[in-house]
């Protein structure tokens, strides 16, 4: 078992990382298998918050329309991070997401994010019997872990700690299930939206009545592309 990581969540507007955005993000640093700090923050994904997204995290376009946009939090929570190993549940999705943002999102100048992580899921999926499912939410019942589901910090925390109890249970012949990889999602930069696009955007939006449920001006290159292209297919120019 390793003692020094961060176990890290997010909530977002969606489980697609080219198309979705952060909506929340908690972090817990531990230092000698002890918690010594904490990192949190809601996120302007500056597009609207889906009502199934809502319904399950509690969060809403009205909590974060005053937030923050993940270019103005990036260097801070880069800075939390620092080298240390990534911890989550299903890691891939968590780590996806946060690579898209920093590269695409995160400003000038940043060029990678790579890390080492470990998955809870992983080691329940191949340790764990007797529960219901492998959810985070599942196996903390069965730890007696206490949890509010789907609020980044809770589940961020909550995820430690299950690590540590699987650990101890069925880390014994089993060490190098318990020990980070290499964490890996390929992704090309994406720029900002250009302004041929946004005039475009703005342009067809005003045509067909569109009242987009994104702020046209926060989008990247791709992610105009995308609008764009499902406008001309449904509407036409």
């Amino acid at each position: 078992m390793i003692k020094d990581f961060i176990s890290i969540d997010l909530e977002t507007t969606g489980l697609l990382p080219k198309e979705d955005r952060i909506i929340e993000i908690g972090a817990v640093k531990y230092r000698d298998g002890k918690e010594t700090d904490r990192f949190y923050s809601l996120v302007n994904p500056q597009r609207e918050i889906p009502e199934r997204i809502t319904e399950l995290t509690g969060i809403s376009d009205r909590d974060v329309k005053e937030k923050p946009v993940f270019r103005e939090i990036c260097q801070s929570l880069l800075d939390f991070l620092g080298n240390d190993v990534l911890m989550a549940h299903h890691i891939s999705t968590d780590y996806a997401f946060l690579k898209r943002g920093v590269i695409s999102l995160g400003g000038a100048g940043i060029k990678s994010f790579e890390k080492n992580g470990i998955d809870t899921l992983r080691i329940a999926r191949q340790c764990v019997e007797g529960t219901e499912s492998r959810s985070l939410s599942s196996l903390c019942r069965h730890y007696q872990i206490p949890l509010k589901a789907h609020r980044a910090l809770e589940d961020a925390g909550a995820t430690a700690k299950l690590y540590i109890k699987m650990a101890q249970e069925y880390e014994k012949g089993r060490e190098r299930l318990f020990q980070p990889y290499q964490l890996v999602y390929k992704i090309k930069k994406e720029g900002p939206v250009t302004k041929v696009q946004k005039e475009q955007l703005y342009r067809l939006l005003k045509k067909h009545g569109i009242t987009p449920e994104y702020n046209v001006e926060g989008l990247t290159k791709n992610e105009a592309s995308r609008y764009l292209d499902r406008i001309l297919s449904e509407y036409g120019r």
